[in-house]
């Protein structure tokens, strides 16, 4: 199960952090924040990103070997930057509609699943 926790609270750590990240951009694009300073919107991204770090925390505390969890660091961290590339990607596609995908993004995509299957050799 402390996979399943792990991995959950990693994608749920994302959505967060790509949001914090690059949601500003679409909430500008909508007219939303448009007009909001750069200071707050820094600051509103770091509330949101303290979200992030709820999940983010846990989820490597639960997974990491040495707390009795599955996955070695070098494990935890690989997990985390294909998530993360999961998210982004789904993110940006949907919500930004000049955004696609192309046959070096999947590439790229086939070299991380790659390294989680390297990361994971012994």
């Amino acid at each position: 199960m402390k996979v399943f926790y792990t991995v959950s609270l990693l994608i749920v750590s994302n959505i967060f952090m790509t949001f914090a990240w690059y949601g500003h951009l679409k909430l500008q694009e909508s007219k939303i924040i448009s007009n909001w300073p750069l200071y707050a919107v820094v600051l509103f991204s770091w509330a949101i990103a303290l979200l992030e770090y709820s999940f983010q925390v846990p989820a490597n505390r639960i997974g990491f070997r040495e707390n009795g969890g599955p996955f070695t660091l070098m494990q935890l961290k690989v997990i985390q930057e294909v998530i993360t590339l999961i998210v982004f990607t789904v993110f940006s596609t949907l919500l930004f509609k000049g955004e696609s995908l192309h046959w070096n993004h999947l590439a790229a995509f086939v070299c991380l699943v790659l390294a989680v299957y390297f990361v994971f050799m012994k």
